[in-house]
């Protein structure tokens, strides 16, 4: 048979593509050649093979086209272990290892695979071969994640609040311009430890070192306010938490724009030095603008605040590398001052219909499966 004008170029471009796989070049050159009316030898000569293999793949192609110079499905070795042994393997691994009195935290593929012979599922498997399943079905037992169930009763309304004001709405009402929210949290226990050797700084093919042993030189907390629509963030520092260091808003609701402005909503958590109603009251007394919102508890995620805490421990707290508590405080101030400066609103979008969907997923779970019926 003679090949079409698509066939030769489909061959050609596969013939000349150095990214395609030898075996693939290696059969279109051959029926290529044998379009130009080469025998079966020249070609074998010209291809550097047997003439059993020029007449294989000139055969294949005149029975089946392009399709034939694919490899065919092989038979392979047949398996070892049976899909019921493998399901068995899988449902091992998705229970703790206390269930089969294994004095293990969480398994490893090798002692998963010692765990199915020791309970008479297989004669003998590798951990590489236990891996290999459990990776079909995204299973990492050897991988954990903590996580913590709300148990508050109104968690689902108390969130909605601190979502919503993120979003611009109170009471299912729109913020107005001279509303502000303000986001603040504690930072306890930052540590001045002194180095015993000062830090060496990185150098070609090496890392930052940072001498491991220290002499401690106190300890004190950083409060901060995070601004969620303006991207502002301002604090200070107290050798301990409290009623009394919580003026934090006395400092913010004495400078602008918060000392004029109609409404100002503090979202906070539940620490002790502005927990429950009494906090609520103290705030509406001494600022008539100010509104105290507490999340949830066991929620402080929900607060911003918790964003730029992180942001400080990465970049200013660790390594922890401070002659003494002022030092502290001045590496403090000046990063905030400099946060400032580029500071814009964090970028999140969860909202409260998106904390609906692991809510009612989490009260399924604890409900249980439904009663069975006669």
């Amino acid at each position: 048979m003679r090949l079409t004008a698509a066939q030769r170029r489909q061959l050609t471009k596969i013939a000349r593509g150095y990214t395609s796989p030898y075996r693939d070049r290696l059969r279109a050159r051959i029926v290529l050649d044998a379009d130009d009316d080469y025998p079966n030898a020249a070609i074998a000569r010209r291809q550097h093979v047997s003439v059993d293999v020029v007449r294989k793949w000139r055969g294949r192609f005149a029975a089946e086209g392009m399709h034939g110079l694919g490899d065919r499905k092989r038979s392979g070795r047949p398996p070892r272990f049976t899909p019921v042994q493998q399901t068995q393997v899988k449902a091992l691994a998705c229970e703790l290892p206390a269930t089969s009195g294994v004095p293990l935290s969480r398994w490893s593929s090798a002692e998963l695979a010692d765990e199915a012979v020791t309970a008479g599922v297989v004669a003998s498997i590798s951990g590489s071969t236990v891996r290999r399943w459990l990776r079909r079905d995204a299973l990492k037992p050897w991988q954990y994640r903590s996580w913590i169930a709300p148990r508050a009763a109104d968690f689902a309304r108390r969130a909605a609040v601190v979502l919503d004001l993120y979003n611009g709405v109170f009471d299912s009402q729109p913020l107005g311009e001279d509303d502000y929210v303000l986001c603040s949290d504690e930072k306890t226990s930052i540590q001045a430890r002194c180095r015993c050797h000062p830090t060496l700084p990185p150098e070609q093919a090496r890392l930052t070192r940072v001498e491991h042993e220290y002499e401690r030189g106190g300890a004190l907390s950083y409060l901060a306010a995070w601004d969620v629509h303006r991207g502002k963030v301002f604090g200070r520092c107290e050798p301990r938490t409290g009623i009394a260091p919580f003026a934090l808003v006395e400092q913010a609701m004495t400078i602008e724009p918060y000392a004029s402005t109609r409404r100002v909503f503090w979202i906070v958590d539940n620490g002790s030095s502005h927990r429950g109603q009494a906090a609520v009251d103290r705030m509406a007394t001494t600022w008539p603008t100010a509104t105290l919102i507490h999340t949830p508890i066991h929620a402080s995620w929900l607060n911003q605040c918790e964003i730029y805490f992180s942001v400080l421990q990465r970049k200013v707290v660790t390594p922890n590398d401070f002659y003494d508590l002022a030092d502290i405080e001045a590496r403090l101030e000046a990063f905030q001052n400099h946060y400032n400066l580029a500071a814009r609103p964090f970028n999140r979008r969860y909202t409260k219909h998106d904390l609906d969907l692991p809510l009612k997923r989490l009260a399924a779970h604890h409900s249980g499966p439904p009663a069975a019926t006669a």
